[in-house]
């Protein structure tokens, strides 16, 4: 019952607890958020987990469009952290963005920093989460973005919604997970369970008495937020024996359509209608991998959650188990592909159709030789993990962050040069010669005017194997224009953009073995970090930023540094 008073609690929050001054129609809410470790027991063993105020999921956030949030992180635990607002366009304010050597230094244990942000034109299901190497395991939580007061959602308002966010646990530390790989330079070790809102569900040891409640009333309208939280795993979700209408995505609304299954990458969100129109009764959610690299562990369990009819059951009716749903095979990537190919803007979308920069950037897996065999080369073959664009394989800064450097003009921490282009043209996903699979390391950025209109078509290799990459641009939502299987080829392909009603994202994934196109306009000046979220691949240098120059005035700059951003 633990599960299902926490969800009685967020459904009084959604509608009733906000804490703001009023400004002009417009709220300010503050927060104070303390970084700390504290006893988390899932599957039989307790360990002392990062959390947030110590709660894992950490606190949900109820706002409205043009509300302003000023959230004092206070970092009470051993590691540095940062927070990320993931999704959030943050105008002008990189300062408030979050990842850590990017665009700002971390906050060190013991110290605080403000995080100051308004947000503009955006409704939604977004989240936050920690920016800082693999604390992200348990440091996240919702952000939800209602409209304004006076407007409405583009569908009928249901009768009640819930966060759901989908995580990963490790029976130890994440945190030396990680360090393990990095020394020994193979692949971490794979999460033990799945969780729904913090809890692994009934088909893992020791976990059944907290498994996730959702209550629900016969004949209700059910708005799901679906968030995936999961730091490596792309997944898929269901619930049984109900239809599951979708939305909206990150932060903007689609042309609704209806389907018994959506796959949800790393980063992303995914809004659904649920009518409860079953047989009073309890009905299991579900979520579990879809996994697209060849030959690679992965972490092959289900969690579970309840959607539980509170209607009163005839005596006798009530089902000893909830029943499961039927979810896709894990390496069905027509059905995630033909999932995230039905998502449409619900109008004309505005769309860059003349280009002034024309990227196109190779991301994938990577090898790097060693000189001889160590206990610090169990990749395969003796060789170390990597990952790069464009055959870069970025390193993230330690004196300063890349928006600090540039903005205080200290030399040396970044270099302009990251290539437009790849800089060896080759067969992307056929046999590539093992000449190309070691990267070369680097701090590159790529540089935007103000207003330049972008199109980066992102080609995933077979270096290594070919896998769906969920590729997040901080500080933009970009139109996804085209996808498909194989090498981009633009005499063919550019002709089947979609540039009427392509969906609005900031996270996609590349077509495993295919290619991803996305067109944006510059118009948000400062350093935005463009990654894979798979952490392991971003811990590997699947990565890179772009520097969108000032434009003309005040308006199209950025806004100064503030007093307390923390230093390195």
């Amino acid at each position: 019952m633990r599960g299902l008073s926490l969800i009685l609690l967020l459904s009084f929050v959604v509608v009733f607890a906000f804490a703001f001054t009023s400004t002009a129609g417009s709220e300010t809410h503050y927060h104070d958020f303390v970084i700390q470790a504290r006893p988390v027991k899932r599957l039989c063993r307790t360990h002392n987990t990062i959390t947030v105020n110590g709660q894992f999921p950490g606190p949900t956030l109820i706002i409205r469009n043009g509300d302003t949030l000023v959230i004092r992180t206070t970092n009470a635990a051993r590691y540095n952290i940062t927070l990320h607002w993931h999704g959030i366009r943050q105008l002008r304010n990189p300062w408030a963005d979050g990842p850590e050597y990017v665009t700002q230094c971390p906050i060190q244990p013991g110290a605080t920093y403000t995080y100051r942000f308004t947000v503009q034109n955006q409704e939604g299901t977004l989240w936050w989460h920690a920016h800082s190497r693999w604390l992200r395991a348990t440091v996240y939580g919702a952000l939800i973005i209602l409209p304004r007061l006076g407007a409405s959602y583009p569908f009928p308002t249901p009768n009640c919604e819930f966060p759901i966010l989908l995580g990963e646990w490790w029976d130890r530390n994440p945190m030396d997970v990680l360090r393990l790989s990095q020394f020994t330079g193979a692949a971490p070790n794979v999460s033990d369970a799945y969780t729904i809102n913090g809890q692994p569900g009934d088909l893992y040891r020791c976990s059944n008495r907290g498994t996730t409640v959702f209550p629900v009333s016969l004949g209700e309208t059910v708005l799901l937020r679906v968030i995936n939280s999961a730091l490596n795993q792309e997944l898929f979700f269901s619930v049984a024996n109900h239809q599951l209408t979708v939305v909206g995505v990150d932060s903007s609304y689609i042309r609704p359509f209806t389907t018994n299954v959506i796959m949800v990458g790393p980063g992303q969100t995914t809004n659904v209608l649920l009518t409860a129109n079953q047989a009073p009764g309890r009905y299991y959610m579900a979520a579990r991998a879809y996994n697209t690299a060849q030959n690679a562990p992965f972490d092959n369990t289900t969690t579970t959650a309840i959607l539980q009819y509170t209607t009163p059951f005839s005596r006798g009716t009530q089902p000893s188990r909830p029943i499961l749903p039927v979810l896709p095979a894990y390496n069905d990537t027509n059905t995630a592909m033909g999932f995230t190919m039905r998502v449409k803007n619900p109008s004309q979308t505005r769309v860059p159709t003349q280009i002034d920069e024309n990227l196109f950037f190779t991301v994938g897996l990577g090898l790097i030789n060693c000189s001889r065999p160590s206990v610090r080369c169990q990749g395969p073959n003796n060789t170390r993990f990597a990952a790069s664009m464009n055959n870069v394989s970025f390193v993230l800064p330690r004196t300063n962050s890349i928006m600090q450097a540039y903005y205080q003009g200290t030399p040396g921490v970044f270099t302009t040069d990251f290539p437009p282009v790849p800089p060896i043209q080759f067969d992307y996903t056929g046999n590539v010669s093992r000449g190309l699979w070691q990267p070369v390391k680097g701090t590159k950025v790529y540089k935007l005017k103000y207003g330049a209109r972008v199109q980066i078509v992102l080609q995933d290799t077979s270096i290594v194997t070919t896998e769906d990459h969920p590729m997040h641009l901080h500080g933009y939502n970009f139109a996804v224009v085209g996808m498909g299987f194989g090498n981009f080829n633009a005499q063919r392909d550019t002709p089947r953009f979609n540039l009427f009603d392509p969906p609005l994202r900031n996270t996609i994934g590349t077509t495993p073995g295919g290619w991803v196109a996305i067109r944006f306009t510059a118009n948000n000046p400062g350093v935005w970090l463009m990654h894979c979220h798979i952490d392991a691949h971003l811990g590997w240098g699947l990565a890179m930023s772009f520097l969108v120059e000032n434009g003309v005035g005040p308006s199209q700059s950025v806004i100064p540094p503030p007093a307390d951003l923390p230093r390195c």
